[in-house]
């Protein structure tokens, strides 16, 4: 299908931008990588009159470290830039294992960090890594900029707490903690498909080698990023041997996500398979915080 007609603006300043969402509201959308909005477009999935295309704006893709640790990736940082970029590797480790599985090669070298997050695909991988890591969202509109937790930003199915004159800027992720591990796994058909099951641990052990904090973040198991707060607890209670680590698996699989059945599994499916992905990202995300 082709999309619908639409008007197209593109400037080259992020106020130029910001002027032309305030103008046009709610009948604009914008345009980054594109990877999710064009087939959108196609399918009169949507139907926005004015297109604001960011790409001629300075400034919105750079990668640096800031004076706290924190690590900071501008927007319209393109998704492949993340699996070259030596400071990903270094101090988002979390992030740089996630990002080959994220779609092909062709989609990452052209899809945006901030277009994944905004568009919030409860299948994509951005999103999970996103709360995995207590990331930070800086959201700038006319009237200024404000700062939303990653875990707060997800509202509901493909729904953010993004407003209608904002756009999503800048991710700062923080410093891992000493003793932390980290770990991602996920199971799709084929390497590049939509995941049918995928979690994402962050795992700090305390000087006694038990869990001290813990994350468990789940895609394709809800309409936002699942966690599993009682799963977590469990741990943190029994320690971390291999029974604990089935036992808080099947928690989180039976009663702490909300899979439904679609064209790649049934929820039924994709909770036995939440169950094996957790096991298997708890042993590597302990293995590495002890290491």
């Amino acid at each position: 299908m082709k999309p619908p007609v639409f008007d197209y603006v593109a400037p080259e300043s992020l106020d130029g931008a910001l002027d032309a969402l305030a103008e046009h509201g709610y009948d604009a959308k914008i345009l980054s990588g594109g990877q999710s909005l064009i087939p959108l477009l196609n399918f009169r999935l949507a139907q926005p009159g004015i297109l604001i295309d960011l790409n001629r704006i300075g400034g919105l893709d750079e990668i640096r470290l800031d004076e706290s640790g924190n690590l900071r990736i501008g927007g319209m940082t393109r998704v492949g830039t993340l699996e070259r970029e030596p400071l990903v590797a270094e101090h988002a480790p979390l992030l740089f294992e996630t990002v080959p599985s994220i779609a092909h090669p062709q989609i990452r070298n052209r899809g945006t960090v901030g277009g994944s997050l905004a568009h919030a695909d409860p299948s994509g991988e951005l999103p999970v890594i996103a709360v995995a890591s207590g990331a930070q969202l800086t959201l700038r509109s006319p009237k200024g900029e404000r700062t939303v937790a990653a875990e707060d930003f997800f509202v509901g199915l493909m729904t953010t707490d993004l407003a209608m004159d904002e756009i999503l800027v800048e991710v700062s992720l923080p410093p891992l903690p000493p003793r932390t591990g980290t770990a991602f796994v996920e199971i799709a058909r084929r390497l590049g498909d939509y995941a049918q099951a995928g979690v994402a641990a962050v795992v700090t052990l305390g000087d006694d080698d038990r869990v001290a904090d813990a994350r468990l973040v789940y895609l394709s198991a809800g309409d936002i990023p699942m966690q599993a707060p009682r799963a977590v607890e469990l741990l943190r209670a029994e320690g971390v041997s291999e029974a604990v680590i089935e036992k808080a698996a099947r928690l989180a699989a039976a009663e702490e996500i909300e899979p439904s059945d679609d064209i790649h599994a049934s929820a039924a499916f994709k909770r036995h398979l939440a169950t094996v992905v957790t096991k298997r990202a708890l042993a590597v995300a302990i293995e590495r915080a002890r290491s």
